[in-house]
């Protein structure tokens, strides 16, 4: 928990998931909502070699990314894991989210929520930010921020769409040293949470049945 806000949990990250999970019946749209669920667990526990599993995401998946002004456009699977190897290797995979909305469609999740960051300050300065610490960890809020993720027809991830639209708007936390959350305490946290996704197929069949 972040200066005493419980919605600042990692194990709090998904709940807007939890609560669209709990109206949707929509078979295919339910095992999107699970995959997605999965997915951002793994990476926020430093576990992002799973995400690259035939059953979850496509084989050349693209990331395009316009965040803090920069922008990046990651091609296949290569790419996208270093990513977030790099982000795992220096504990700045942990997010957390407030007011989340979610929205599903047969071949897209969208979602706007206000999201923290974990962010060492050495790359917040590399980025053009001054910090007064560049060896301390910051939290970066970031109000109204945009994902669409596009699936495949066997909802499997084809890649991601982030989008800041509000840089100007983002602000910077310091934290305290026990505020700190590593991707090692992370994973450790959010492994009762972390299920087996079931296939495609199993899925379908309680449509037909």
């Amino acid at each position: 928990m972040i200066h005493g806000n419980p919605n600042l949990d990692v194990r709090q990250t998904n709940r807007a998931i939890d609560e669209l999970m709990k109206v949707t019946t929509n078979p295919r749209h339910r095992f999107m909502l699970e995959a997605y669920y999965r997915h951002r667990f793994l990476e926020i526990a430093g576990r992002y070699e799973e995400i690259f599993t035939p059953d979850m995401t496509v084989e050349h998946p693209v990331y395009h990314l316009e965040v803090g002004g920069n922008h990046a456009t990651l091609h296949g699977e290569e790419s996208v894991k270093a990513f977030y190897a790099a982000w795992a290797q220096s504990n700045q995979s942990i997010f957390y989210t407030e007011n989340e909305q979610i929205a599903i469609a047969d071949n897209f999740i969208a979602s706007v929520s206000t999201m923290y960051q974990q962010t060492y300050g050495k790359t917040l300065v590399a980025n053009g930010i001054p910090v007064d610490d560049e060896n301390a960890y910051y939290l970066v809020r970031i109000p109204g921020m945009q994902m669409f993720w596009p699936y495949d027809d066997r909802g499997r991830l084809l890649g991601e769409d982030v989008w800041e639209p509000n840089p100007a708007e983002r602000t910077v936390i310091k934290l305290e040293d026990f505020e700190v959350v590593t991707s090692e305490r992370s994973g450790k946290m959010l492994a009762p949470f972390i299920r087996p996704l079931r296939s495609f197929d199993e899925a379908m069949s309680l449509q037909a049945a």
